[in-house]
Parts: C-alpha cells; structure tokens; sequence
C-alpha cells in the first residue's frame, strides 16, 4: 500500500482543515479554537500554519459540542472526555493482559 493510501484509514492524520472541521462537528471555528486552549485537541500546523485536524479530533470536538450544547460548561466537558478516553484505554490494556494471560496459561 502507498503512504498516501495508509492516510485515509489513519484517524491521526491531519486532514481537515479548520473551516471544514467545524463543518463536520457542526461547531463554530472559535469553539474549535477554545478546545485548543483548554487543551482538549492540538491541531497540528500546516507549513503554512493553519491549523489541520484528524478525524480522532474531531470526534473529540463533537463530544465536547453535545456536552456543551446540553448545558456542560466547556472546560468540564473537556475534562470529562479526557478521563473518559483514560479510561477507556486503561481498559483496553487490561483486556490486552488478559488475552495475553490466558493464551499463554492455556
């Protein structure tokens, strides 16, 4: 498989741009900025320094938009997604353990 090819399955790659991205999440470009300060996503720069978001990014920023839009003040719904995908790795190790655990007891 070519590299540019690898691109379109990685949801790291930073394909979006700003404009488009608040397209996407249905969210303003300023709310994507104040996202950044809170340091729930970093965008990645362009040469050009524009900022370019993943498609992991912006599933992080539709969270956030729908925990904001039920009434979440923003930098809790950033906290709260921030602990929710710690934990939601923290569990995928465990599970990773465990399959490992019982292959190598069996």
């Amino acid at each position: 498989m070519a590299p540019s090819d690898d691109r379109l399955d990685d949801d790291d790659y930073p394909a979006y741009t700003m404009g488009r991205a608040a397209e996407i999440v249905g969210a303003s470009q300023d709310f994507l900025r104040r996202l950044g300060e809170a340091k729930l996503i970093t965008p990645l720069r362009s040469a050009g320094g524009h900022r370019r978001y993943s498609r992991y990014q912006l599933r992080l920023a539709a969270r956030a938009r729908e925990m904001v839009d039920q009434g979440t003040a923003l930098e809790a719904a950033c906290r709260i997604i921030v602990l929710e995908d710690q934990l939601e790795e923290a569990l995928e190790v465990n599970r990773r353990h465990r399959r490992e655990h019982e292959s190598g007891a069996g």
